[in-house]
């Protein structure tokens, strides 16, 4: 079983989650009809994939199906790359896409990326992926953002994670909170969102297999 090396997951505390929680659910309930901003008129539909328990040598029992072109294989295709952020030769050592797999996205400082935009429900509550830092400050963090949309179409943007690993490998990171998955807005009770990763500290990132656990039942 694979060694995880220590991380750390931005520690917002239960006060704060539940608080986070609330104001979306208290949005999501004083919401009048609502109108399409950008990232709801780019999901008009939200198609189920498959999923499997791709995190199980980890510990986590959850099933997760990936992310839009969350492994890279042909390129960063849909998503907004800023500040030289770009994929590389080079996949997680773990190869839970498949054992062909041979490409990886790499943020560097400055930098960002940011998926194309897919669609979270309730049965959507975290997302997962592989990290690794290449450069800079051993202090060095990777925060993940979750951009979603109100009921006027407006766009936000809330911090659900912060990555820290000692060394310069390869490892899982913990469940992050998607936390805009209890604010509906489409058919089926979903929304769309996406997520951005962004290198805090001065240091350069590699980001690789991105996947959203569907809370389904196994």
């Amino acid at each position: 079983m694979p060694h995880v090396t220590h991380q750390i997951v931005a520690r917002r505390g239960t006060a704060l989650l539940l608080a986070l929680a609330g104001a979306l659910c208290t949005l999501a309930l004083a919401a009048q009809p609502s109108h399409a901003g950008v990232l709801t008129a780019s999901a008009p539909s939200c198609p189920q994939t498959d999923s499997s328990q791709v995190f199980l040598p980890w510990l986590d029992i959850a099933n997760y199906q990936p992310a839009p072109d969350g492994g890279f294989e042909a390129g960063a295709k849909g998503w907004d790359l800023d500040g030289a952020a770009t994929t590389v030769a080079g996949n997680e050592t773990y190869k839970i896409g498949g054992a062909a797999d041979d490409t990886s996205l790499r943020v560097p400082s400055g930098g960002a990326a940011t998926t194309p935009t897919f669609c979270v429900g309730i049965e959507h509550p975290t997302a997962r992926f592989f990290a690794k830092r290449v450069g800079g400050s051993l202090l060095s963090t990777l925060r993940v953002d979750v951009r979603f949309e109100d009921s006027l179409g407006a766009t936000h943007e809330l911090p659900i994670g912060l990555v820290a690993l000692n060394g310069g490998s390869w490892q899982p990171t913990l469940p992050m909170l998607l936390v805009a998955n209890l604010l509906p807005l489409l058919p089926g009770d979903h929304t769309p969102v996406q997520l951005r990763f962004v290198p805090q500290g001065g240091g350069s990132w590699l980001v690789d297999d991105v996947y959203v656990d569907p809370f389904k039942h196994f």
